[in-house]
C-alpha cells in the first residue's frame, strides 16, 4: 500500500534518517516509537507530503488515501457547529444532498420526467453512500470521544484547543482514509475517550500508524512496533510490550556480536603491527588492512533504559491523617461538581484520581490543596508540607535561569553536586545543566518542574497530569521516583501505565461524590468490569448469582456432585492452560530469533500460530475464572448445608 525506500532526511548537517526503509500493508496497525527528537513526527509529515526527503522514495498505491492528525490542528477555528465540522468528512455525500435539495426546489415548478429521473438517480447515489446514516455516525464518534449531545450544535470556536483537536480526530475517523496517521492522539483525551479510540482503531478497516507516549494505548491497539533510532527504522512484529522484550534479546545479541568483533579487530591490528615491517608478510598485512577497511562495524549497545535511585529527604513526617474532607460541596453556578462528599487521605496513600474530563478532578485537587473555596470542612493534618505540580507551573519557570539555577531556587538547600545528581536522574547530564530554561522543549521543562517538586522536601505531593509532554523514558523515571517516595501523594492522570506503576488507591467522582477503590489500578479495572457485567445482566441472572443456602439434604448432595464434576473440569482446563503456556513460550523463543525474519512466509506462519495460541489461552483463562467462581459458590452452599 505504501513503501518507504532508502529514505534520507537531513536538518542542517544532522541526519534524522539515512537509507531507512518501511513497508506499510493494508490493515497494518503500527506504533512509531523512539526518544524525543529522533524524527517520529517528521516521518509522518514526510509520508503526508509536507516535507520532501533529502533522498529516497515514498511511494503509495493509487487508491491509497491519507488522513493525518497532528498538533498543528490545534489552531483550527470555525464558526460551524462541531457536528457540521465532523460531517465535512462526507464531502461527496453532502454534495449529493445539496443537489437533491436543488432538484426538490426545482420540482416546485418543473414536474418533467428529466427532473424526476435526476432526483431518483441522486437519491439512489445518496442511499448507496449511506447518506441517511452519516449524522448518526458523526454523533456516535463525537460522543465516543467525550462530547455531550448538548455540545454538538455549539460552534467549534467556543471550544478550547484540546476539544477542537477531538473534533478533528472525529472528522478523520469518519473519513476512513486508507492510512490513518495519528500524532499523539491521546494528549487531549480523557481515560474513557482513550479506551473508546482504542476499540475503534482495533476494528479500523484501513492501516494505522500512530505516534504515542501512552504505553497501554499502544499495547491495546497496535500489532507492529517500528522503532526510530540510529537514523533508521526497525520493525518488531508485536505490540509495545512485545517490542520491549524483543529489543532486550536483540540488544544482547548485538552486544555479543560487538564484543566478538572488537576482539577480532584487536587481534588483526596486533598482527598488522607485528608484521608490518616484514617483507615476507606484506601481502598478508595488506590483506588484513583492506579487510578492516571493508568491515561493517557492529555498534556498541546504548541502553536507553534509565534506572534511578532517588533519595528523598523529609524535614518531618506528617501525621497519620494528611487531609480530611467532610460534607464538602462545590458548584460553579448551576454546575455541581461535588455535593456533601467525604474523603480522607492517610499518610502513605498513593492515590490516582481518574475519570472523564469535566467531572471535577482538577477542582478536587485544588480543594485538597486548600486553594479552592468550598462549602463544608477541609482539615489538614499535623506537619503536612505540600508541593503542587500542574502544567501552569511550566510557565512559572524563570526563562533566563539556567537549569541548575532554577533547581537551586527550589529551597531544598542541596549542594550543586546533589542537584546535579537529581538532574542526572531526570536525563540532564554534564553541560546540559547549564542550558537556559527558555531553550528547553515542553518535555524538558516538565522534567525540570517535576524535579523541583520532588526535591522540595514536601511530605505530600499533588500532581496534576505529571506525564504530559514526557516520553517513555521520562515517564518510567517518574514512576521509579514515586515508587521510592515514602511520603503521600495524589495524582490526576489518564496514563494507565503510569497509574499502574504508582497507585495503591483509586479515586473517582461519581454522582458528585468521591468514591474510593482500596487497591491497584489493575485490581480496580477487574472489579469495575465485574460491576458493569453484573449491572448489565438480566435481573434473573443477578439473583441467580447470589449464593443461597440449599433447601434440603438432597440439594446439598446434588451440589457436592456438581462440585466434584466442576473440579474435574477445572483440572482439565488447568492442564490445557499449562500446555498453551508452554506452546506460547516456544513460539516466543522462535519470534526472538533474528534469523526467522529472513523468511517472510515462515515469519507470518509463526506469528499467526502465536496469535491463535494467545487467543486460545485467553479463552481458556476466561473459562478457568468462570469455573473457579462456580466452584466457590458451590463450596459455600456445601458449607451452609
Amino acid at each position: 500500500m505504501l513503501s518507504i525506500s532508502n529514505l534520507s532526511y537531513f536538518i542542517g548537517g544532522r541526519a534524522l534518517y539515512e537509507n531507512a526503509n518501511l513497508h506499510i500493508k493494508p490493515k497494518d496497525k503500527i506504533g512509531l516509537v523512539g526518544q524525543n527528537g529522533t524524527g517520529k513526527s517528521t516521518l509522518l509529515k514526510i509520508i503526508n507530503g509536507d516535507y520532501l526527503p533529502s533522498s529516497g522514495d515514498v511511494q503509495k498505491a493509487k487508491d491509497c488515501t491519507l488522513g493525518f492528525l497532528n498538533q498543528d490542528l490545534l489552531s483550527y477555528q470555525s464558526d460551524d457547529s462541531i457536528l457540521d465540522v465532523a460531517l465535512a468528512a462526507f464531502k461527496e455525500t453532502l454534495a449529493i444532498q445539496g443537489e437533491i435539495e436543488q432538484v426538490l426546489k426545482l420540482m416546485e415548478t418543473d414536474y418533467s420526467d428529466e427532473v424526476i429521473n435526476k432526483l431518483a438517480f441522486l437519491q439512489d447515489r445518496f442511499e448507496s453512500n449511506e447518506g441517511y446514516t452519516i449524522k448518526a455516525k458523526a454523533e456516535e464518534v463525537l460522543e465516543g470521544i467525550g462530547f455531550q449531545t448538548s455540545d454538538l450544535q455549539k460552534p467549534l470556536r467556543q471550544f478550547s484547543g484540546g476539544w477542537r483537536m477531538r473534533v478533528m480526530l472525529a472528522k478523520l475517523l469518519l473519513e476512513k482514509p486508507s492510512l490513518l496517521m495519528l500524532d499523539e492522539p491521546t494528549n487531549h483525551l480523557d481515560l474513557p475517550s482513550i479506551q473508546w479510540v482504542e476499540n475503534y482503531l482495533k476494528n479500523y478497516e484501513g492501516a494505522v500508524i500512530v505516534v504515542s507516549h501512552d504505553q497501554t494505548f499502544l499495547d491495546n491497539c497496535i500489532s507492529t512496533t517500528v522503532e526510530v533510532a540510529n537514523e533508521t527504522l526497525t520493525a518488531y512484529a508485536g505490540n509495545y510490550s512485545f517490542y520491549r522484550e524483543e529489543k532486550k534479546l536483540r540488544m544482547e545479541l548485538q552486544q555479543n556480536a560487538f564484543e566478538n568483533q572488537q576482539q577480532m579487530i584487536k587481534q588483526t591490528e596486533k598482527f598488522i603491527e607485528r608484521f608490518r615491517a616484514k617483507a615476507t608478510k606484506s601481502n598478508q598485512v595488506q590483506s588484513r588492512i583492506k579487510a578492516l577497511d571493508r568491515l561493517e562495524r557492529v555498534h556498541e549497545v546504548v541502553n536507553d533504559e534509565a534506572f534511578v535511585n532517588f533519595k528523598f529527604k523529609f524535614s518531618q513526617k506528617s501525621g497519620r491523617d494528611v487531609v480530611t474532607l467532610d460534607q464538602v460541596s462545590k458548584s460553579y453556578g448551576v454546575l455541581t461538581v461535588l455535593k456533601n462528599t467525604v474523603a480522607r487521605i492517610e499518610r502513605g496513600d498513593k492515590i490516582a484520581l481518574i475519570g472523564a474530563n469535566g467531572k471535577g478532578k482538577s477542582t478536587l485537587l485544588r480543594i485538597i490543596a486548600g486553594t479552592e473555596l468550598i462549602q463544608g470542612s477541609r482539615q489538614e493534618g499535623h506537619n503536612v508540607i505540600k508541593s503542587f505540580f500542574a502544567q501552569h507551573q511550566l510557565e512559572a519557570l524563570t526563562l533566563d535561569n539556567e537549569i541548575i539555577q532554577e533547581m537551586s531556587q527550589a529551597g531544598s538547600k542541596k549542594t550543586e553536586m546533589e542537584l546535579r545528581g537529581v538532574l542526572g536522574c531526570f536525563l540532564f547530564s554534564n553541560e546540559e545543566v547549564y542550558k537556559k530554561i527558555k531553550v528547553l522543549s515542553g518535555g524538558e521543562k516538565s522534567r525540570v518542574a517535576l524535579a523541583k517538586t520532588l526535591i522540595s522536601e514536601a511530605n505530600f505531593l499533588l500532581l496534576d497530569e505529571p506525564t504530559n509532554h514526557l516520553d517513555f523514558q521520562s515517564v518510567n523515571i517518574l514512576i521509579q521516583a514515586l515508587q521510592q517516595y515514602e511520603g503521600t501523594f495524589i495524582t490526576v492522570s489518564h496514563d494507565r501505565h503510569f497509574i499502574k506503576g504508582v497507585a495503591n488507591k483509586i479515586w473517582y467522582i461519581e454522582q458528585h461524590e468521591i468514591k474510593e477503590y482500596p487497591g491497584t489500578y489493575e485490581e480496580y479495572e477487574f472489579w469495575r468490569s465485574q460491576q458493569l457485567e453484573f449491572s448489565s445482566a438480566p435481573i434473573q441472572k443477578q439473583v441467580k448469582a447470589e449464593v443461597a443456602p440449599p433447601k434440603s439434604k438432597e440439594d446439598a448432595q446434588q451440589a457436592k456432585k456438581e462440585l466434584k464434576k466442576l473440579e474435574e473440569q477445572l483440572q482439565l482446563i488447568e492442564k490445557e492452560i499449562s500446555q498453551l503456556e508452554e506452546k506460547k513460550e516456544e513460539l516466543e523463543d522462535k519470534l526472538a530469533d533474528p534469523s526467522l525474519y529472513l523468511d517472510e512466509a515462515q515469519t507470518q506462519k509463526i506469528q499467526a500460530n502465536y496469535k491463535q495460541v494467545d487467543k486460545s489461552l485467553e479463552v481458556a483463562n476466561t473459562s478457568w475464572e468462570k469455573l473457579v467462581d462456580q466452584i466457590s459458590q458451590l463450596q459455600q452452599q456445601a458449607t451452609l448445608a
